[in-house]
């Protein structure tokens, strides 16, 4: 396979390490010629943070939809968001500053309690503790400003290792990088890595959408591999469908610390791998199937602390015929945005068995989606087992829990499979409607060994009333 990297405009600056100092704060500057938000304006301990833009689904849901629908021209149904990021050591004080003024504001999620001090085209707050937030001016939830304040970086990398991918503050292109054994790729604060496609480039047409695809981005293939910093990595000079901008194939592989904006189909595919954390990434993304974190035929799988938004599926596990089981897989401690599809979920592939799967205190901040935030969407024949999802916050959801087992436009396998061994508990969740559905296939097919406990929605706790099942559902039992 060849391998094609291209570096443009990089400045070779270093990284200054941040002070262990309480209330101290270490910024980036952004490179020349990336476009900043105009819409905000952030300081933090009194150093200005630069404010970068994003593409984000539009607000109305038809036009969300359609851009999910229609995949040759999904790239056109945006609008803009705003984001901005830094690393912090001990509490700091936090000014955002509008052009207008501001007569409301909403600090997410809400289960931090922060409360903003709003004066004129001023909104101050005190962060104790590196979080992920997402701030709402004015009811404009759309455009509203995604703040991701880091922890302090531990030993970065330095530019001249030879085991090391460096790349500096600036802006460089790439179009199809493969990493492998015992290597890092170290994308510095400041800097912007653009994905790009050449013309000498081979492709394949897809037979899902018709588009061109091409390798990925970046191809994490070998074992003992690094992907970490805190730049950005940006597909937006991609066609729709093109390419993921991280791939991960492998064992013992850790992701941690970057920005992924403007992927052009899912983000991140792990696919047959063995032990690989996913740690502090944020993902920004509006375009058709531009899935978050797609955890496939995979064992030993955790994905932590990540910020999410996407139009597709955020958090996912599938497995694929032949290519082996997805076992002892973790998701936690992540904040989540649901445009379209499912929050945290398990399928629509699902042609090898799956167990052990725990999502665990996340927070789904919203929940625009025409399909559901907690999910097992089963229409293969694999057997699915032990899935907890536990401890979970979410703010909005028009669907709230699926286990559902049939055939769908996923199918491939004549036979269909099962659910055994699915629990809830500990979720507070707002939900309108309040929709939960647990629907077996038949006889031998069923959704089997459900358990809620200590899942209240709206206030209430949630009864047997009112979830709708069928007659191929077995052994359901509650716990206040």
């Amino acid at each position: 396979m060849k391998t094609l990297i291209l570096l443009t405009c990089c400045l070779c600056l270093g990284f200054g390490e941040l002070p262990s100092a309480a209330g101290t704060v270490h910024v980036d500057p952004a490179p020349a010629g990336e476009e900043l938000s105009r819409a905000f304006t952030v300081v933090v301990e009194g150093k200005p943070i630069p404010v970068y833009v994003a593409k984000v689904a539009p607000r109305d849901p038809q036009r969300r939809w359609k851009a999910m629908d229609d995949k040759a021209n999904s790239a056109d149904y945006f609008e803009t968001a705003a984001f901005a990021y830094f690393d912090m050591a001990g509490a700091v004080t936090v000014k955002v500053t509008c052009p207008e003024a501001i007569k409301s504001a909403k600090i997410l999620p809400s289960s931090l309690g922060i409360t903003p001090v709003i004066e004129g085209r001023n909104l101050n707050f005190s962060l104790a503790s590196p979080k992920h937030l997402t701030i709402e001016v004015n009811g404009d939830w759309v455009g509203s400003l995604q703040l991701f304040a880091n922890p302090p970086e531990a030993n970065p990398p330095k530019a001249g290792d030879p085991n090391v991918v460096y790349f500096g503050p600036g802006v460089h292109e790439v179009k199809h990088l493969v990493v492998t054994n015992n290597q890092t790729v170290y994308v510095a604060g400041g800097a912007v890595v653009r994905g790009v496609i050449g013309p000498e480039e081979q492709f394949q047409i897809s037979s899902y959408s018709g588009l061109r695809t091409y390798s990925p981005t970046f191809l994490l293939r070998g074992t003992n591999i690094n992907f970490r910093g805190r730049g950005i990595i940006d597909g937006s000079r991609c066609t729709t469908h093109a390419r993921n901008l991280i791939q991960v194939q492998g064992s013992d592989i850790n992701l941690e610390g970057v920005i992924l904006r403007d992927s052009s189909t899912w983000n991140i595919p792990i696919r047959r791998c063995d032990r690989v954390a996913v740690r502090n990434l944020k993902l920004l993304g509006y375009r058709a199937n531009s899935d978050g974190i797609d955890i496939c035929s995979s064992r030993d799988v955790t994905v932590e602390g990540c910020f999410i938004r996407t139009l597709d599926d955020l958090i996912v596990v599938k497995t694929d015929k032949g290519q082996g089981e997805s076992k002892r897989i973790v998701a936690r401690d992540c904040v989540l945005w649901n445009e379209v599809a499912h929050a945290l979920s398990i399928g629509a592939e699902l042609r090898e068995n799956v167990d052990d799967v725990l999502f665990s205190n996340c927070d789904v901040i919203h929940d625009k989606g025409r399909e559901w935030t907690l999910r097992v969407y089963h229409c293969d024949s694999a057997r699915i087992t032990n899935v907890r999802f536990e401890n979970l916050r979410i703010e909005e959801s028009p669907r709230l829990i699926s286990l559902w087992i049939d055939k769908a436009f996923w199918t491939k396998d004549a036979e269909r499979g099962h659910i055994d061994g699915v629990q809830f508990k500990d979720i507070r969740a707002t939900a309108d409607p309040v929709r939960v559905e647990l629907k077996g296939f038949d006889e031998t097919h069923t959704v089997e060994n459900v358990r809620f406990e200590n899942v209240v929605v709206n206030g209430k706790a949630l009864t047997a009333e009112t979830v709708k099942t069928n007659a191929f559902v077995r052994n359901v039992t509650w716990r206040p």
